[in-house]
């Protein structure tokens, strides 16, 4: 029983796994909030252009 449980604690496969695990996930959520960010962004820049263009042909 002991060799068992030696054994099983000298075996790190399952916490590399949770460790990619999580990187993963960070990467996920800086990724997503990066895009959001950008979207954002985006948004307030077409917004002002076509208030922009808008106004440079008139109604």
């Amino acid at each position: 029983m002991t060799k068992i449980f030696a054994r099983l604690m000298k075996d790190e496969s399952g916490a590399t796994a949770i460790e990619y695990g999580l990187i993963a996930a960070l990467i996920s959520v800086a990724l997503i909030t990066g895009a959001t960010a950008l979207g954002n962004s985006l948004d307030t820049t077409f917004s002002k252009l076509g208030g922009k263009l808008t106004t440079a042909v008139g109604p």
